[in-house]
């Protein structure tokens, strides 16, 4: 199988942490051919699509990744897209919609994870905000405007002490903060400051604070739409984030009743919409945010409970791509009966 992770830049991978090298590593040691490209390396010549990419030299594996990653000797060669049986999207937010308009021309042709019309959907935070149906229950009260007065009206009516103020294309707990009614008279000077002014204006969303915040989140990996993987994330003292490279740890977690149940009411969506490798986060039964560009976890939830959830990633790729191209093989059988009889 020919793999192309299309990814950040190689140089900016934490060995010891990093959910893409885990992948990475597991398609190498199963001998596929694995490519690894970043945003700035696509391009289109002849109509077609391109990447310089670095190729994976074959060779013998080592099972220590970070050795794995220090060691990777690569190969520099521009490709066509449609060549590859599978494209790996695993880019840090924000999304820069022009990557995906590379990869329209090739995605009937190519297995794309995360798919097109999911990322471009699913990319920021609004994306839980619109949930609606059985699902919506899961949701806490969310807000998502630019509206100033609008927003400090419903701060105002809020029934609850506690909201949770956070820009709309944030990532990685940047900007979330919590905001007290007692110190609402601070407020219209943080929406100036996150939204700003003029066409350059940003969104925000002003979302109800859930009970037990304060204890962290719970970090959900599915796959497929089904949950393979969870830890609790315990904030710092003093800081109600709970993501860890805002200083959070991490804690095993074992899925609660309530949990399996938000997972298979929302699995569905996520399939439908293409988003076939996703991170959710939970705090006391709401979901919070589904991370849909490059969701991490892969490597703490491995050493909390001695799994490599990387083997079910690729093989899940694995029967994506077999199931592919058993079609293609049934269509050309009939195409070839076809051709059979009408050359009678």
């Amino acid at each position: 199988m020919k793999i192309c992770f299309l990814m950040y830049p190689w140089e900016q991978v934490k060995p010891d942490t990093d959910t893409t090298l885990r992948m990475v590593h597991e398609a190498a040691l199963r001998g596929h051919t694995v490519a690894i490209t970043s945003p700035a390396n696509l391009t289109i010549r002849d109509n077609i699509s391109s990447a310089f990419c670095n190729v994976l030299r074959k060779g013998k594996v080592s099972e220590n990744i970070p050795a794995f990653y220090r060691h990777a000797e690569f190969r520099r060669s521009r490709l066509p897209l449609a060549g590859f049986d599978a494209i790996i999207v695993r880019l840090n937010p924000p999304l820069d919609t022009i990557v995906l308009n590379f990869l329209d021309s090739i995605h009937g042709d190519v297995f794309i994870m995360n798919g097109l019309d999911g990322l471009r959907i699913g990319n920021n935070k609004l994306y839980t905000a619109a949930f609606n149906g059985p699902a919506s229950k899961y949701m806490p009260v969310t807000h998502v405007s630019k509206n100033k007065d609008y927003l400090e009206k419903a701060l105002e009516e809020n029934p609850g002490e506690r909201m949770i103020l956070k820009p709309l294309n944030g990532f990685g707990g940047k900007g979330v903060i919590v905001i007290e009614k007692s110190a609402r008279q601070s407020f219209r000077s943080l929406l100036d400051f996150y939204i700003g002014s003029g066409s350059n204006s940003n969104y925000v969303i002003l979302q109800e604070y859930i009970d037990g915040a304060e204890n962290g989140d719970v970090r959900i990996l599915m796959l497929n739409g089904e949950p393979i993987g969870a830890m609790r994330r315990i904030p710092a003292e003093n800081d109600v984030r709970s993501n860890v490279h805002a200083g959070g740890r991490v804690v095993k977690h074992t899925l609660t009743k309530a949990e399996r149940e938000l997972c298979r009411s929302i699995g569905p969506k996520l399939v439908r919409d293409g988003l076939y490798f996703t991170g959710l986060d939970v705090i006391n039964d709401k979901l919070i945010e589904v991370n849909v560009m490059a969701p991490g976890g892969i490597v703490r939830i491995n050493k909390l409970n001695r799994v490599r959830l990387q083997r079910q990633v690729i093989d899940f790729v694995e029967n994506v791509i077999e199931a592919r191209n058993l079609v293609e093989q049934r269509k050309s059988a009939f195409r070839k009966v076809i051709e059979d009889a009408d050359a009678v």
